[in-house]
């Protein structure tokens, strides 16, 4: 679509009309419209590919700056392509009023390069809408292969600069994130097989089961500990940890089973790289599960104290960084001693911990620092590369 826009006025009438629900709110008039990906790309298309390059009318305003992010513009090209792909939340743009009719009787919102009464096109049909809220799923649609995919839009006809910035800062300056936790819970609600899903269900296995050793440890749902709960380890943490050993792409993966199809199974080299991949593919999820249970059964028992330590500033063995070194761990004695589809021998893994130079006063925040730097010294420790 490259060719088609330099922002200058089209040649020739253009017009698109929608149906659409007038809705009446204090800032005025909104009006919501299904729009199909190739148009609302096509009326949008100049004002997305403006954030790329500079500052618009409504940042301007406000004083900030919000270009696309590449790498999420990148992500939303293949996700529009996935089988499940979904934009249940609305685009929001807004358009001069000079250049849209609304049709009450028969509800409909008609949007043209031409204001009434002119002779030929005054505005490029790409220039027609300021997106203020969506430019980065526009963006993505831009490389949508398939046939059928309508955006639900809000529509702000006539809104001047003005409230389209504060429309802007509503939207984007005060709106929270979905916590990852809650985004791995949801998947548990899925009727399809998933990497995710799995990995879900076994956090909340161990998590739930009384002689785990992360029984009530494990932090779900996004939101505050419970009172008097131990929660070291968030959900997210203990699903991303785990998905590496499973998928190389989970939500590649997701698609794949989604639409029916059978995942490739990890080859004898890449199976050191994703020990469980052909146990998920096998089904045999109680086999993961049970690893991960047993690797960490076998550290609280070599490092009891460390392992139970629940003060506030206690060690870190059972932390964020720990449980990541823990999990690396795991998979440097897979490539040392597994052998596929077969687990880890509980005498080897004794053996291996017994051999390690760390007592459990070691663990402390001054030997491993909090964050990815201490968790990178302990596993530096743990496989031998480095000593205290």
């Amino acid at each position: 679509m490259d060719d088609l826009f330099t922002g200058v006025a089209d040649p020739d009438p253009k017009h698109y009309s929608f149906p659409v629900i007038r809705v009446a709110q204090p800032v005025g008039d909104i009006f919501l419209a299904s729009i199909p990906w190739e148009v609302i790309t096509k009326i949008a298309y100049f004002d997305v590919r403006r954030v790329i390059e500079e500052e618009r009318d409504v940042e301007r305003y406000l004083g900030i700056q919000r270009p696309l992010d590449p790498q999420r513009v990148k992500k939303l090209e293949e996700y529009v392509n996935f089988f499940d792909a979904s934009f249940p939340t609305a685009v929001i743009i807004a358009v001069d009023d000079k250049y849209a009719t609304y049709n009450e009787d028969a509800r409909e919102l008609t949007l043209s390069n031409m204001q009434d009464g002119e002779l030929s096109p005054s505005i490029a049909i790409n220039n027609i809408a300021r997106v203020i809220d969506g430019q980065h799923r526009i963006a993505g649609l831009l490389k949508f292969r398939g046939d059928k995919f309508d955006i639900p839009v809000s529509i702000f006809v006539g809104a001047d600069v003005a409230d389209q910035a504060q429309i802007f800062s509503t939207v984007n300056l005060e709106q929270t994130k979905v916590h990852k936790n809650l985004v791995y819970d949801l998947y548990s609600l899925a009727r399809s097989r998933s990497p995710q899903k799995t990995c879900h269900n076994i956090a909340v296995a161990l998590d739930q089961d009384n002689t785990s050793p992360f029984y009530r440890r494990i932090k779900r749902l996004g939101g505050a500990t419970v009172f008097g709960r131990f929660e070291p380890i968030s959900q997210a943490t203990f699903v991303e940890s785990l998905l590496k050993y499973i998928t190389p792409d989970a939500k590649r993966d997701r698609d794949t089973l989604l639409r029916g199809k059978s995942l490739t199974r990890a080859t004898r080299d890449e199976i050191y790289r994703y020990p469980f991949r052909n146990l998920f593919i096998d089904e045999q999820d109680i086999q993961i599960g049970e690893e991960i249970y047993k690797l960490f059964a076998l550290v609280a028992d070599r490092w009891a104290a460390a392992w139970n330590d629940q003060r506030r500033e206690g060690l870190m063995l059972n932390r964020t960084n720990g449980f990541r070194a823990l999990m690396r761990l795991y998979g440097f004695l897979f490539r040392e001693h597994g052998v596929q589809g077969t687990s880890l021998p509980v005498d080897f893994i004794v053996h291996y911990l017994r051999s390690v130079p760390l007592d459990n006063g070691d663990f402390n925040t001054e030997n491993f620092v909090p964050g990815s730097s201490g968790e990178g010294r302990l596993y530096r420790v743990l496989i031998g590369e480095e000593t205290l």
